[in-house]
């Protein structure tokens, strides 16, 4: 089995999604973590974080134009995140975690729960068809050998 979904505990795989629980947003603020729900956004930050590294909370297109802990990349690694769209614009894109076996986990309202997708299955979907772009996350990275080695 991948390594990324191995290495996750239990309780990442029971996450409600829940759209108001975004980065920033007053319902993370007051209650943090995934317990409650997440939006495709936070439950990929804290996928990231488990194995170390130090994603910004930040929303789709803020996400997109980062570049003190985020860089663009052509080809996508395990941990990074992959954005998809109906368009190419980053505002509101979906956020996923590429994994191992290149495939995405990731949060969704149509399936309710985490799930893992293989690129085909966002290209069949209008909302997800384009893949915008992916992000790699470098804070944290320096101190975690064993994220580079996913």
């Amino acid at each position: 089995m991948d390594p990324v979904l191995r290495g996750l505990p239990s309780a990442f795989w029971s996450v409600p999604y829940v759209g108001s629980r975004f980065p920033g947003s007053p319902a993370v603020a007051a209650r943090p973590g995934l317990a409650a729900g997440a939006n495709c956004q936070l439950f990929a930050y804290e996928v990231l974080r488990h194995f170390g590294l130090v994603p910004p909370a930040l929303r789709s297109s803020d996400l997109w134009t980062d570049t003190r802990a985020t860089v663009r990349v052509s080809a996508a690694r395990p941990l990074d995140l992959m954005l998809f769209n109906s368009t190419d614009d980053a505002y509101g894109a979906h956020v996923g975690v590429r994994t191992r076996e290149e495939r995405v986990l990731h949060l969704c309202a149509e399936v309710g729960r985490p799930a893992v997708w293989e690129p085909a299955e966002f290209a069949a979907r209008e909302r997800y068809r384009v893949l915008v772009g992916i992000k790699r996350v470098t804070a944290g990275r320096e101190n975690r050998g064993a994220c580079n080695s996913y």
